[in-house]
């Protein structure tokens, strides 16, 4: 597009048309691929609004698509049931390298200070758009922008991007009280999800970056993970993961106490490419077939078995990405106690006996024992055993589930 003292980011606003976005289009495939809470990127880092906003004269409603994104979103999905989330990442469009051409490392500040380009502008909207503003005035400027999402839209959950570190602690304390406040006054319950140690850990949940937590944890965390390989948004020749990918690592996830925020990447027409449905339709239809095994679920004693070595994450804790087999086993219980969920990752084949030492007789639940195993979605009955120390479950002559098959353990009265 050329150089930026010509060509500058505000100059693609006139592109971003969302001509065929449609709410209640997106909110119902959300609804279809099985999802409880859904939303919208409300702000990245640069500064752009995705809803009808008074304080941030870059919005949606009145610049290129000139249409209240989030406000759109909220109606259609909490009309379906589910809870609306909105994230936020513009803690990092301030500029705190201060304009100094030998501090133009943008990593904590996502525009750098360019003379004679939009960045360094003196016009007040620039300004805003490109965190060109004194250090107070931004961070009014911040929390403004989040306490008018609160009031129009009244989010379920608002989830922060790592930079949030940046913005001083009586803003962000400033910014929970409100929040919890108003939903206390609505009567709504609602979460503040952070990263790293950006927020108290009794105050919000934690959000590892694509990946999760290697161990089973005593407290609820999050992961943000991408359906695609290469990138958040939506870039040319974009490749996707399998359904089966993301399946597996998602009950990798809960089975650790964790919860999954699942990101797609629409183009700025507003369509959610075809390719990215059929995968998340796919994802709906096991997230159905299995729904009592996952809705409601909470973890086990222990969280599984396997002899998959899952890789380092690029945020911490473990990858996103990791390719499970059939050897990979991981639990879920019912808030009940009745039932107990064994997730095989992966297709063991009809006959194959699965050995699992956590659940020896001597440790498994004495009193009541198992009345019967049973594979979701069939209702094949499995034989098992407690042979030595093991408790042996073998597969029975059934088709197993191309994502992940599942066995519902009957648990005595």
């Amino acid at each position: 597009y050329g150089p930026v003292t010509e060509f500058n980011y505000h100059d693609f606003v006139p592109m971003f048309k969302g001509k065929q976005f449609d709410a209640e289009d997106w909110a119902q495939l959300f609804e279809d691929a099985g999802a409880k809470f859904a939303g919208p990127c409300a702000q990245h880092h640069d500064g752009f609004a995705l809803w009808d906003s008074e304080v941030n004269p870059w919005n949606a409603a009145d610049r290129g698509p000139k249409k209240d994104i989030t406000g759109q979103l909220e109606k259609s999905i909490k009309d379906r049931g589910m809870k609306f989330i909105a994230t936020f990442h513009h803690a990092r469009n301030y500029q705190r390298h201060g304009g100094d051409p030998e501090q133009w490392d943008t990593y904590d500040s996502h525009f750098a200070y360019v003379p004679g380009a939009g960045t360094s502008s003196d016009d007040p909207e620039l300004q805003k758009m490109y965190g060109n503003l004194e250090e107070g005035e931004f961070h009014d400027y911040w929390f403004a922008q989040l306490k008018e999402v609160i009031d129009q839209y009244s989010p379920d959950v608002m989830w922060f991007d790592v930079w949030l570190k940046l913005i001083p602690q009586e803003y962000r304390k400033k910014f929970a009280a409100y929040y919890l406040n108003e939903a206390k006054k609505k009567g709504q319950e609602v979460v503040i999800a952070y990263k790293q140690a950006d927020i108290p850990s009794d105050v919000g949940v934690l959000d590892i970056e694509q990946g999760g937590k290697k161990d089973l944890s005593e407290s609820v965390w999050l992961t943000d993970v991408t359906l695609s390989d290469r990138s958040w948004s939506y870039i040319e020749g974009q490749t996707y993961k399998s359904a089966e990918l993301v399946v597996r690592n998602m009950v990798d996830v809960w089975s650790k106490n964790g919860v999954v925020l699942l990101n797609i990447s629409p183009t700025a027409d507003g369509v959610i490419p075809q390719v990215q449905r059929d995968t998340l339709l796919e994802i709906g239809t096991w997230m159905k077939k299995h729904s009592d095994a996952v809705y409601g679920t909470r973890p086990y004693l222990f969280n599984g078995f396997g002899s998959t070595v899952a890789a380092d994450g690029t945020h911490g804790g473990q990858s996103a990405k990791v390719k499970y087999t059939a050897r990979d086993g991981r639990f879920l219980q019912s808030k009940c106690g009745k039932y107990l969920y064994l997730f095989m990752l992966g297709k063991p084949k009809p006959g194959t006996e699965i050995k699992i030492k956590g659940l020896a007789k001597r440790n498994f639940y004495p009193e009541e024992g198992i009345k019967k195993i049973t594979v979701m979605g069939s209702g094949a009955k499995a034989e098992w055993d407690f042979v030595g120390s093991q408790f042996v479950l073998t597969v029975p002559d059934t088709k197993m589930d191309d994502n992940a098959t599942a066995f519902k353990m009957e648990l005595g009265e």
